[in-house]
């Protein structure tokens, strides 16, 4: 359970007012197992501080992360690589997992890009001459017509790895 400043400070203060656990207890300022570990804690460190938390610390603060958000939202396509050569020049040092981390951590994930197939230059042509040959006609004309694509083909997909 996360206890507020003010309440870790009011079971002290009865504490040391001579109040037993069972007394601050009955107050129900915070649980029974809360109650006796903040005095138990206050006995061993005499501070009521919560202990820094274990572990490598982080490698850029949320600020150096929301410029990486806003590199990356500049150029959506680019890889965890280059963003973590940008965010370099930037004065940060990671590698690209960690800026890949630090994107999920934002909400930002990364997905294959949908290709579009090319269009070739007879495709273009006969693009052109559909178009002068239907360019005269109304929105009633259009609507007589049924359009449907049955065809199923499958493209190659590339990927933009992050």
């Amino acid at each position: 359970m996360v206890t507020c400043k003010e309440t870790r400070a009011a079971i002290i203060a009865l504490h040391k007012n001579a109040f037993t656990g069972k007394d601050i207890v009955a107050t129900k300022i915070a649980p029974k197992s809360t109650i006796y570990r903040f005095i138990k804690n206050f006995k061993e460190r005499g501070s009521i501080l919560v202990k820094k938390a274990s572990g490598r610390p982080r490698k850029s603060s949320k600020r150096q992360d929301r410029l990486l958000k806003r590199i990356q939202l500049r150029d959506r396509s680019a890889t965890s690589a280059e963003l973590a050569q940008e965010w370099q020049q930037a004065g940060v040092s990671a590698s690209a997992r960690t800026v890949r981390r630090r994107l999920l951590e934002d909400g930002l994930v990364s997905r294959r890009a949908a290709k579009k197939p090319l269009l070739s230059k007879k495709n273009i042509r006969d693009r052109l001459i559909f178009c002068r040959k239907y360019s005269e006609w109304t929105a009633e004309d259009w609507g007589k017509v049924i359009f449907s694509d049955e065809a199923p083909f499958r493209r190659k997909l590339s990927r933009i790895v992050r």
